[in-house]
């Protein structure tokens, strides 16, 4: 589909509008994918939504480690909301366009939520590795003050980074083409549309993502690490099990998000292609919403024992 930029340009010939790119030209194939992506997201957000209900509904699940699985939660929930119904629309409509301000909100809010991901995993590591290894100065070192910080740190980290990267990016002038070779407004396909020098935009996405992808996850492997040392040293085989089952599952997600998330913005540029970094976005936008709140939560006893409880209440609130 050939698209005239000009019809979206202003007098300062930068482009006004977007347009993505369609997936496939097969028409039942986009209609599969669309399912298959519906059926994803619903299930992530109705996950998500579950966990974070079961937690703040109750006080026997209010601990530093329930607290921080909440944030979690509510940060994929706003990830894939930030993302996937555009990209839905995209899968089964001509109406792949989206304007410059849309584009710009669509960045903000992903980076936001990413970045603040990012944050919130390296406390939930450290939660995990004073809860084991310092077990004697866990509740003074992880008390509701300090947890409370943490999540705001990583909020507020994320809300910096984001505002900064999304207002750098968007004072460029993009002159066409107008096509955004992704599934949403990510800052490697939007970079690639700029028009002028943009060494210094691409400079600050790298340094961003080693200060905020790579140094939490070195953070989050140093202490697995020290949980994985106290863990094998268990008299307990029981314990032992529990606890390495454990940490090998929470190990998983980490590395397939941040895996995901390195290869994508700290690999040079000349090696970028349009179609492995979709199956990457793909893989930190929605598989890994779609995973966090079955490993982390719902294979959870107190988790599901909680939400048991919150959905008995609701159905005899309805009753009633």
């Amino acid at each position: 589909m050939n698209l005239n930029c000009s019809l979206w340009q202003d007098n300062s010939m930068s482009v006004k509008l977007f347009v993505f790119t369609k997936f496939s030209e097969v028409t039942e194939r986009c209609f599969l994918l669309f399912t298959l992506i519906l059926l994803m997201f619903l299930a992530s957000l109705t996950g998500n939504a579950l966990v974070a209900l079961a937690i703040w509904t109750n006080p026997v699940l209010h601990t530093p480690m329930y607290f921080f699985l909440a944030n979690l939660s509510l940060l994929e929930i706003g990830c894939i909301c930030s993302v996937i119904p555009k990209m839905l629309q995209s899968l089964v409509s001509e109406a792949r366009g989206i304007s410059r301000e849309g584009c710009a909100t669509q960045m903000f809010f992903f980076i936001l939520f990413g970045i603040s991901e990012c944050c919130l995993l390296a406390a939930m590591a450290f939660d995990r590795y004073m809860a084991i290894c310092s077990p004697l100065h866990y509740a003074t070192r992880m008390s509701r003050r300090a947890c409370a910080q943490l999540a705001m740190v990583s909020w507020g980290v994320g809300c910096m980074v984001s505002l900064g990267q999304t207002n750098y990016i968007f004072s460029l002038d993009f002159c066409g083409p107008c096509e955004i070779d992704h599934f949403f407004c990510d800052l490697p396909p939007i970079l690639a549309l700029a028009c002028g020098d943009i060494s210094h935009n691409e400079a600050a996405v790298f340094v961003v993502a080693i200060l905020c992808i790579s140094s939490p996850f070195l953070l989050i492997m140093a202490s697995y690490g020290r949980i994985l040392a106290a863990v094998l040293i268990m008299p307990s085989p029981e314990g032992r099990q529990k606890a390495l089952s454990t940490c090998s599952s929470h190990l998983l997600v980490v590395t397939l998000f941040y895996g995901s998330t390195s290869v994508t913005y700290l690999r040079p540029k000349a090696s970028h292609s349009p179609g492995i970094d979709k199956l990457l976005a793909f893989f930190y936008t929605v598989v890994t919403s779609l995973l966090n709140p079955i490993i982390y939560s719902l294979r959870n006893k107190d988790v599901k024992a909680a939400l048991q409880r919150t959905l008995c209440k609701k159905k005899v609130v309805t009753c009633r």
